[in-house]
Parts: C-alpha cells; structure tokens; sequence
C-alpha cells in the first residue's frame, strides 16, 4: 500500500478485526505506512497477549474444582474487556486516530518507528 491510498483507514481498522490474526497478516503485507503497522502491531500484542492470559485461567482454574467458577467469571470479565478494547480501537483507527492503549501501545510505538 502507498501513503497516498485511500483505504488507509479501513486497514488500519481491519487489523483489529479478527484480533491478533489479522494483526499478524497486515504487518505481514504492510511494510511502509508507519499508521497501518502501528495498529497491526498494537492489534498483535493487545489480543494476543489477553488471548494468552485467557489459556492461563483455563489451564490454572479449570483442575481446581470449585474454583473453576471464580475462572469462568475471570473469563466473563475478560471477555467484556476484550469487545470494548476491540470496539474502541476499530473506532479509533477508522478515524485516523492513534490510540494508544497504555502498555500495548507505546510497544506498538516504539517497535514502529
């Protein structure tokens, strides 16, 4: 893609839309817009990082029995953080807009430059 492409902003909203996935695939095919790679990255590290965490509660509530009920609403919570992170973010980007989510995105920032 060129700087000048018209669609600048509906990539950079598309790589939050499957999460990580499509975050990895934009930075795969996107080498120059600083824009487009910086929300891909950040798309990366910030739903690839709550996926990992969501393997983490599964894999240390679910043998603990009676526990696994205070997983399950750990993973609710998460759940309902993930949506709103994914909402605001595909906002944001469609918008033109760098959003900076506070650990994710200066990573995103700086791994761009």
């Amino acid at each position: 893609m060129t700087q000048g492409d018209t669609n600048r902003n509906l990539v950079a909203a598309l790589s939050y839309f499957l999460g990580f996935i499509t975050g990895i695939v934009i930075l795969l095919v996107e080498k120059d817009d600083k824009f487009i790679r910086f929300h891909a990255l950040q798309s990366t590290i910030t739903f690839g990082g709550l996926f990992a965490v969501n393997i983490l509660i599964g894999i240390i509530f679910a043998p603990l029995g009676i526990f696994e009920i205070l997983g399950r609403f750990i993973d609710t919570i998460l759940f309902i953080i993930s949506v709103i992170i994914w909402l605001v973010s595909m906002y944001k980007a469609y918008n033109l807009q760098i959003f900076k989510w506070p650990i994710t995105g200066k990573l995103a920032e700086n791994w761009t430059r």
